[in-house]
């Protein structure tokens, strides 16, 4: 059956064709990418949605995803998960899209609940991250503090400093030298980030490519 991916900064070319090499590789979806699948003479029979664009163009809407998950004949399968995909999951989830990994999670629990959470901006070839996304934070922050790297206040602050940051804008750099913590704290905390600090957004996209493929 044939599967169609959107996926870019979270997760890399070379690391969906190790997972998943049957599937087709899209850029970021934007609005419109799922009524042209649709419209295409052999369809896919899943569509996984990771990454998505904000700034770069025009968010695909939740209405897009419902024409997908409402066809009457051949119905496809839509998963989510990371970025965009994880946005849209928790939004949908009710009406059969299939949400995956700790980011969609964040979001159905209330602990995310706002674009920005996922938003990046990416260089248009490469798509290589030019920023670090909130929910990626949340969740290095997170193990930080399970490992008492630094302390819940720190912790606390640490994420204020980085929701405060206007999306683009947010690196681990302008992040740290904005939050009010010890310097002693702050300091292993950067080097636990460079070194470290996991990845949500690319474990959530591999385990939606396992699911898509049954790997």
């Amino acid at each position: 059956m044939r599967a169609v991916v959107f996926a870019g900064p979270s997760i890399d070319a070379g690391s969906i064709a190790e997972i998943a090499p049957e599937i087709e590789v899209r850029p970021p979806v934007k609005r419109g990418d799922i009524d042209a699948l649709l419209a295409e003479p052999e369809p896919p029979a899943r569509i996984g949605i990771v990454d998505g664009q904000f700034l770069q163009g025009l968010m695909i809407s939740p209405k897009e995803v419902l024409k997908a998950l409402d066809r009457h004949t051949d119905p496809i399968q839509v998963y989510g998960s990371s970025s965009m995909g994880a946005l849209r999951a928790a939004e949908l989830a009710g009406e059969g899209m299939i949400g995956v990994g700790q980011v969609f999670e964040l979001y159905s629990s209330g602990q995310a609940d706002a674009d920005d959470e996922v938003a990046i901006t990416f260089d248009p070839d490469s798509l290589r991250a030019l920023c670090e996304p909130m929910v990626n934070i949340r969740v290095a922050v997170a193990a930080a503090r399970e490992r008492r790297i630094v302390s819940p206040a720190t912790a606390e602050s640490v994420l204020a400093a980085a929701k405060a940051l206007y999306f683009p804008e947010r690196t681990y750099a302008r992040v740290l030298a904005s939050a009010v913590a010890p310097a002693d704290e702050l300091d292993a905390l950067r080097d636990f980030l460079s070194a470290e600090a996991p990845d949500a957004k690319k474990e959530d996209a591999q385990e939606l490519l396992r699911l898509m493929t049954g790997n």
